[in-house]
């Protein structure tokens, strides 16, 4: 006899909750330390769900680490496509995200060190953050604003960037993050074909308003 739909959903929904706490007590581990020696049954007490729970969802510890840190990635992306809905130029779009991080370091630190310890995760990952870049670099280079011939080679420049500013900020309390920011965008707009000028009028434009 099939399951009834309202007790199936009630199920569905028991379980995704699980998968979820699960999920934001590894998320929680990573921010504090990037430590992924926990033991299964210390994450499940962190996670307030049954030691038996963790293996209904994720056959090893690397596969829930994995999920946490693509979790933040989507979080943060998605956070920043907010931010720059209706932006169209690649070149803006690369700036104005890499100086949205900076600031989303103060505001979603929890994300930013998962971030920081995970190194961006994978960058030719399908999903997240390198897609969207990938978008833009390509989109970039289609339309002439961005001259570089090899756009893996530009968004291991990116990843690399992004990364040595989270760990500037988080390593060297008192840096300005907006400036450096700045700083790091003209540079980086530079390296990708634009012009010092409009390069450096790119990176200081002011950033979109929150929704």
């Amino acid at each position: 006899m099939p399951m009834p739909a309202s007790r199936r959903n009630r199920f569905e929904r028991r379980r995704a909750e699980t998968r979820q706490a699960l999920v934001r007590a590894a998320r929680q581990i990573l921010a504090e330390s990037g430590d992924t020696s926990a033991s299964i049954r210390a994450i499940a007490e962190r996670a307030d769900v049954g030691f038996g729970s963790f293996y209904n969802h994720f056959t090893c510890k690397p596969d829930l680490f994995d999920a946490a840190v693509a979790d933040a990635i989507e979080e943060y992306a998605q956070a920043v496509d907010e931010r720059l809905h209706g932006v169209d130029d690649p070149a803006e779009r690369l700036a104005q995200g890499l100086r949205l991080s900076a600031r989303m370091a103060e505001s979603h630190p929890e994300i930013m060190r998962i971030l920081c310890h995970s190194e961006l995760g994978r960058i030719c990952a399908g999903h997240g953050l390198a897609p969207r870049a990938k978008r833009d670099v390509e989109q970039g280079m289609a339309s002439g604003r961005f001259t570089v011939v090899d756009p893996i080679i530009a968004l291991t420049a990116l990843n690399g960037s992004l990364l040595a500013l989270l760990e500037l900020w988080f390593n060297r309390p008192g840096t300005d993050s907006d400036q450096a920011a700045g700083k790091m965008a003209e540079m980086l707009l530079h390296m990708l074909g634009l012009s010092p000028d409009e390069a450096r009028d790119l990176a200081r434009q002011p950033l979109p308003a929150a929704a």
